[in-house]
Order: structure tokens, then sequence, then C-alpha cells
């Protein structure tokens, strides 16, 4: 190759320019790692364009929903559980507090963040609703003042129990548990408010446990403690790389080269992606320690060759020469295929992953570039005698260890090749059946070990309450769903008003003045008709009060009032036929096992109505008319806070919020919900057509995840089907490029087959290692197959090559699957679980396909030798 001649004359004839090259840039792109932004929001694993964000962000805003930190407070010991006095003061003193917990905005002082005090679902900020007397509704605060006796905290209990918008969501229905919901302006937040009450509750004394959670907690605090974890797991990484090439090669001197090849490697990256403005996410945390055992991967090679080669000419300069023409080209493969299999990743639909694979991808063939220039210049900065006696001190040391192993392999390998390729058969099938029951699955909280607080939190609440994970069901009638254009509002609104204005006096001066009206609101943004038609009540009313003549005054009244009962009956969730289909299924939500409770304006209408008559439980109930409907929503509206209403219901009552708890965040318990969802809809059709449509952050992650199935399957046929063309070509033959991937296909369904037997969720980490396994696990493939062709030709014998192949060539594999291997395993030590997930696995990985490799290719080449090498001189 002609790239390699130029590379290694530059490096040795230049190498203090070399040097100071690196350093420089190295020193530019790490300072801009100081703009680091930190980034766990699952929403953020789709697009911000994605349509389902998009309606989600739209429904938080239209029913003034926010993220919520949930704080539990739950007393075992007392008999009257948390409803006693000294606990409810310590509740209230809580509720106040959060109220403090606010700050001036960086990026806008005049502006306030922090807790969203008018939302706070606290005993002090909610209403009890009783019965005033005969057809009166009495609302008043829950808890005004914490209460003097146990008398008084025996009535909370009853009106909050009473309550159904608050019983098993502000109070659990055994009395022994209380939480209070906390809305925060941002879920980027929800760690520093977490902390504030953490402060808060060390002062108290007394007998309660106080538990902290929500899915905005969970993921704010994974972004901090993944920041810990990083500064922590990249550093131990190179140390025991460090380590082991130090008892690899016993040469300190020679050793610091791979180790600041590692060190540029991972400052470049990540200052360039910092640099060009991406976020650090879950996923991009991660690249320091993929890069760090990667980018030593090629230098390992050519100091395992230095090794065996310096003591025969004892020139580092055509040693070096040497050795970079012998790897070259496998390295150079290596390196691109390593690459291909992480810039796979850019095929996904997920924007944190393509990122992650771009930018590895990126740091790897960064990696192989410094370690052609920057190995042999460092080498030729070298005094020839700082190598003396390099390349024999370990000679005895290393028989001892691998050497006898690899002997071994080797005969084991030539004898037993059949059985080999039997038992890899045999496994292949097996893990078949494995991969055949992977689960799909994740969840934030489960992020985290089951002695973290956040999952002894979740657990603990979710125990005593409705549920801490919240979804929405959205319902409209099928014309809010797809959103009317200008035009069409005008066409048909303008065919009601002439109607109206047949044979009517000043019927040509109206009708001119509506379409006028018409005409200004067709050209707002497409909007659902009730809104159009709102807007355009209001201006017709203001045309009419314009008007100075009495008769023409008179004419405009049918027409306004054909409009308003138009909009009237438009109020679709004042009929008591579709509350009741939300009540029906309100109740089939609620026979689901993981559904611990659902609230939506059905309910608010049955507890007014309820007040309204007897009180009695039997007067629970949705009333038979629309006034009587009507009616009870307006006495609601005389409460402490009418607004609540609606979040269950738009104000024009055309869309209706279904929110239903949930007591696990997982994607299959959501997608199971949704089931429940879609066969009543089909088995029960509504009275109207309604249209139905899912937001909340537990359905985005169910999204999300689907997406990144999706794609790492199509990222990892885009990325094998790559590199077995890049694999053809580097041995100019498809049948040796399709032996180099059966490595590789081995340990991807060994992998597999082994998460799907032992139980372990599919989830955002074990997603990716597929297309990472394949870009790594060919290396080894490729140099052993690479080294194998080049012996051949020298002794013109399989058998003869075979044993030359395990001494220096699998060395260096073995070197390197160690070095690999253990450069992941400080993942291991990490308190967040998709570390110790990835930690495990791609360790794993590393041992299963580099054995795979001085394994299953040698007895391949023995079996097939007569027609491998038929066309090899």
């Amino acid at each position: 190759m002609r790239l390699a001649p130029f590379l290694i004359n530059l490096a040795v004839r230049k190498p203090k320019t070399i040097t100071i090259t690196i350093l420089v840039v190295t020193l530019l792109l790490s300072s801009l790692i100081g703009l680091v932004k930190i980034d766990t929001d699952p929403e953020n694993m789709l697009s911000e364009h994605e349509r389902v964000r998009i309606f989600h962000n739209q429904i938080k805003q239209e029913f003034d929903l926010h993220d919520v930190v949930v704080l539990g407070i739950v007393n075992e010991s007392d008999p009257d559980g948390v409803f006693n006095p000294q606990t409810l003061k310590r509740v209230a003193q809580l509720s106040d507090f959060a109220r403090t917990l606010t700050w001036a905005d960086p990026e806008n002082p005049e502006k306030q963040i922090g807790v969203i005090k008018r939302n706070l679902i606290t005993p002090d900020n909610v209403d009890s609703i009783a019965q005033g007397g005969p057809g009166e509704v009495r609302f008043s605060w829950l808890m005004r003042e914490p209460p003097q006796n146990p008398q008084e905290a025996h009535e909370i209990r009853r009106l909050a129990q009473a309550n159904p918008l608050l019983n098993g969501t502000l109070v659990s229905e055994d009395g022994r548990a209380m939480a209070l919901y906390i809305p925060i302006s941002s879920k980027d937040l929800a760690y520093r408010v977490k902390k504030e009450l953490e402060k808060k509750i060390a002062d108290f004394s007394g007998p309660e446990a106080y538990h902290i959670t929500g899915l905005p907690v969970a993921e704010d605090t994974f972004g901090v403690e993944m920041f810990i974890q990083m500064a922590i797991s990249a550093p131990l990484a190179m140390l025991l790389i460090f380590l082991l090439m130090l008892f690899f090669f016993r040469r300190l001197n020679l050793i610091v080269a791979p180790m600041i090849i590692a060190m540029v490697s991972v400052l470049c990256t990540m200052g360039l992606l910092i640099g060009s403005g991406n976020t650090l996410h879950i996923m991009s945390s991660m690249i320091p320690i993929f890069l760090m055992p990667i980018a030593v991967v090629d230098s390992v090679h050519i100091l395992s060759e230095f090794f065996d080669l310096y003591q025969k000419n004892r020139n580092r300069e055509k040693t070096i020469r040497a050795v970079i023409d012998k790897l070259f080209a496998p390295m150079l493969y290596t390196s691109l295929t390593s690459a291909a299999g992480f810039l796979s990743l850019t095929m996904t639909p997920i924007p944190p992953v393509r990122v992650f694979g771009l930018f590895v991808g990126f740091g790897i063939l960064l990696a192989w570039l410094l370690t052609m220039l920057f190995i042999p210049a460092y080498v030729m900065l070298l005094k020839e005698e700082s190598l003396a006696g390099f390349g024999q001190s370990t000679r005895t040391t290393q028989a001892s260890l691998t050497h006898h192993f690899l002997g071994w392999m080797s005969r084991f390998t030539l004898v037993r090749a059949k059985f080999i390729v039997c038992a890899c058969l045999v496994l292949v099938g097996v893990a078949a059946y494995g991969i055949s029951r992977i689960k799909i699955n994740d969840n934030p909280v489960k992020w985290f070990t089951k002695s973290h607080p956040i999952r002894v939190a979740d657990q603990v609440l979710n125990h005593h309450f409705g549920g801490t994970y919240e979804a929405y069901l959205i319902v409209d009638p099928l014309e809010n769903a797809a959103a009317l254009s200008g035009p069409e509002f005008v066409q048909d609104i303008s065919e009601r008003i002439n109607t109206v204005l047949s044979g009517r006096p000043f019927a040509e001066e109206i009708g001119e003045a509506s379409r006028q009206a018409l005409t200004s609101l067709a050209t707002l943004p497409a909007g659902s008709k009730p809104d159009r038609l709102s807007l355009l009540i209001q201006e017709l009313r203001q045309v009419q009060e314009e008007v100075s003549d009495n008769e023409l005054y008179e004419a405009w009244n049918p027409v306004i009032e054909q409009l308003e009962q138009q909009a009237q009956e438009q109020e679709i969730f004042k009929d008591p036929e579709v509350l009741d289909y939300l009540e029906k299924l309100q109740a089939e939500l609620k026979k689901h096992p993981l559904v611990g409770k659902s609230n939506s304006v059905a309910d608010v209408v049955k507890k007014v109505h309820q007040e309204l008559l007897s009180g009695k439980p039997d007067d629970f109930r949705l009333p038979d008319s629309r006034a009587a409907v009507a009616q009870c929503l307006i006495s609601f509206q005389n409460s402490h806070k009418p607004e609540d209403l609606w979040h269950l219901v738009t104000p024009d009552y055309r869309r209706a919020n279904l929110w239903i708890q949930l007591h696990s965040g997982d994607n299959q318990d959501m997608e199971a919900v949704i089931s429940v969802v879609k066969r009543f809809i089909k088995d029960n059709p509504p009275p109207l057509p309604l249209d139905f449509r899912w937001a909340g952050l537990t359905y985005i992650n169910v999204v999300w995840q689907d997406k990144m199935v999706a794609g790492m399957f199509k990222s990892l046929l885009g990325s094998f089907v790559i590199v077995l063309i890049m694999m053809a070509i580097l041995f100019r033959s498809p049948i040796w490029g399709l032996i180099a991937m059966i490595p590789l296909s081995v340990t991807i369904a060994f992998i597999y087959g082994l998460i799907g037997l032992v139980g372990k969720d599919y989830d955002m980490p074990v997603a990716v290692l597929s297309s990472l396994t394949l870009g790594l696990a060919v290396d080894f493939a490729i140099h052993f197959l690479e080294r194998s062709r080049m012996t051949f030709r020298q002794c013109g014998s399989w058998t003869k090559a075979a044993h030359i192949m395990f001494e220096e060539p699998a060395r260096a594999i073995f070197r390197n699957i160690i070095v690999i291997a253990v450069g992941f395993t400080p993942l291991l030590l990490a308190p967040l679980l998709p570390y110790k997930t990835v930690g495990f696995f791609l360790a794993a990985i590393m041992l299963i396909s580099g054995l795979a490799t001085i394994m299953i290719l040698p007895a391949l080449l023995t079996l097939g030798q007569k027609f491998l090498f038929r066309n090899l001189k």
C-alpha cells in the first residue's frame, strides 16, 4: 500500500513534529470538554420532530401537566399510620418547604424555575368535597392546619379517602402512607429538588420513613451519578490496561506510548463531541470506556511483533519499519471494520445512539492514525540503548503462562477439528432457542441497583399507592384528531349560516360580515373546529354589539344562537353516554394488576353529584342528563382550585385526559395496558366516533424502545453486509470473507442466546451490543486469517503454518483478548446497571470471540485446507 510507506516515513523522519502536532491538537480539542452539558432525558431518545413527542408536549401544555417529584411518607409503627398529629405536622412542614424551592432562571433572572406551587398535590393544597346541605356542595381545604388531636387527624383521613381523586393517590388505602406530588418546571431540576428535600428531612426525628422517587428523579439522578461513574471508570480502565501491558512487555518506556494514544483518542473524541454542540447522554458517557481498550489494540500487535523481531537486528528503525509493513493491512482493516460496526449505529432512529456510534467510530479511526504515526515516532525518540534486553527478559515467563496453553490449543484444534465444528453447531442451536425467549423491556428506574434509594422508594410507594408511573390516554372526537384547515372550516360554517339566513331580513349584510370574520379565521394555523368556532362566536358578538339598528341587531340573534347551539352540542364530555363509556373503560383498566387507579372527568362529576344529592355511596354515579352533568361541573368551579378540572378535560369539553397510574414503568407492562385499551375499544364501540391517543413518559419510553429494536436490527444487518464485503476485498475471496464472519456470528448468537436463557431484559445497553460485537469481534479473525495466509505462503503446509500461528500471532491475539476484556471490567464496579451490563457483556464478548477465533478458525482451515489453500502460493 502506498499509504503505509508515506505514514512510516513521516513518523520515522519527523518524530518531533508528529509529537508536537498531536500535543497541540489534543490541547485544543480537550479544552472544549469544559462546555459539557449532561442530558439523561429519555424523551431525547426520540427526535424533537417525532410526532409522538410533539403530541406529548402539546398535551402537557394543554392540560397544564408537569413532571413530578414524588415524596412518600410512610409510618408503619403508629396504629393510625400517617394520620396522627405528629406525622401530619411533618407533612405540613414538608409541603411548606416544597413551596420555597424556586430559584431565578439563569437564562432569564426575572423568571422563576423550580416547584410549580399552584399545582402541588399536598393535603393543604387540595379540597375535600362534602355535602353542604340539600343541593349544595362544600369545598374546603383538606388540611388547612395540622391537626391538634387524633380526632382531627381521623377526620382528615375520612375526607381524603372519600374523595376518589385523592384515595390511592395522595393517601394510601391502608392509611399507612401519604404521597406529596411536587411538580417542577423542568426535569433537570429533579435532582436539585430531591437533595433539598433530603436536607429538610434530615432535620426530622420520628418513626416515619421518607422515600423520593418518580421518573424525573431517576433520570436526573442517573445523570449526576453517570458523570461520577465516567470519571472513575475511564481512569480505572486505563490503569488496568497499563498494568497488563507492563506485565506483558516489562518495559515501562515502551508501554507509555499506547497509553498516550488511548488518552489522546479519548480527549480528542470527547472534546469534538462536546465542542460540536452535542450533550453528554448515557450512551456518549460510555465513549471513554469503549475507546480506552480499543485504542491500544493496534499498539499491542505492534509491540508484540516488535518484541519478537527487535533482538534479531537490534535496530529500532529497521524493526519498526518491518513491523508496520507486515501489520499495516490487517490493522487498517480491523480498524475499518470496528469503525463500521459503530458507524452502523448512525442508521438507527435514536439520536443519542447515532451520536455515540459516530464519535466512537471517529475515535477508532483516530486511534489507528495515531498508532501509525506516534508509535514509530515514539520509538525513534527512544535511545537505542534503552531497548537493550527488550524481547528476552520475559520469554521464560511468557512460556510458562501462555505458550503452554497456546501449544495445547494448536494440537487440540488440529486433532479435534470436527468435534469443534459440531460443538459450535449445537451451541448455535441452543442459542437460537435462547434468542426466541428474549423479552424487550426497559425502565429508567431499573437503571439503579436494587439497594439504591430510588429503587427502594419505587418499590415501597408502588406498594402503598395507585402507582408512581403515569400515562395519559387522550380522548377526542374523531374530527378533533384531524385538524380542520382554514378552507374546510369556512365552507362548513358558511353552509350553516346560509341555512339560518335563508329568507330572513338583512341576510346579505349579515352574510357578508360573517364571511369577513370567517376569512380572518381561515388564516389561523390549523386547529380543531371548536377552537375556531369559539373565536367566531366572539367576533360575531362584537360585530353585533357595534350595530346601531335594533332590527339588524335582532337579526343577528338566530345566527349566533345557532352557532352557540352547535358549540354546546360539541361539548361531548358533558354527554352522560360518553362519560359512562369512560367510566366503563376505567373499570376495565382497574382489573389489570399493573393499573393502580385512574382519574377522569367522570370521577369529578360522580363525586360532585353524590354530594349534591344525599352524600350516600349509592349516589356516587353519573347523572342521567347533560344538564345535570353541566350543573356538577359548574359546582366544581366553586372549589378553591377550579383549574384542577382542566387537568382532566379542556375548557371546551372536547378533549379528555384519562390519567392512569401504573405500579410499573416497564415497557412491556405499558404495552400490556395499551393492549387492554385496544381490546376494550374493539369489543365495546364508543357511543360516538372517538380517537384514542397516548402520552406521558411511560408511553414515550415504549415508543423509543420499539424504534431502537427496529433500528438495531437494521444496523446489524447493514454492518454485517459492510464488514462481509470488506472481508471479501481484504482476502480477495468471498469464501475467506465468510469464514472471517463465523467467529463473530457464533459470538453474537451465544451472547444473545445467553440473554434470553437467563431472562435478562433486552434493554438499551443490550440493544447496542450486537453492532458493537460485530465491529470488535471480527478484528481477531482478520489478524488470524491474514497471518495464516502469509505463513502458509512461507512454508507451504497448513500443518506447519498452524504451529507457527500459535506462536507470536496467537500470542498477540491472546494479549489483545485479555487487554480489551479486562479494560471493560471496571464497569462491573459501577452502581448503575447499564454500565454493569455493558461491562459484563463486552468483556464476555471479547473473551468468547477471541477464543472462538483461535478455536473455530484453525478447525475450519484444517477441515477445508485442500480447498481453501489451493490458490495460495
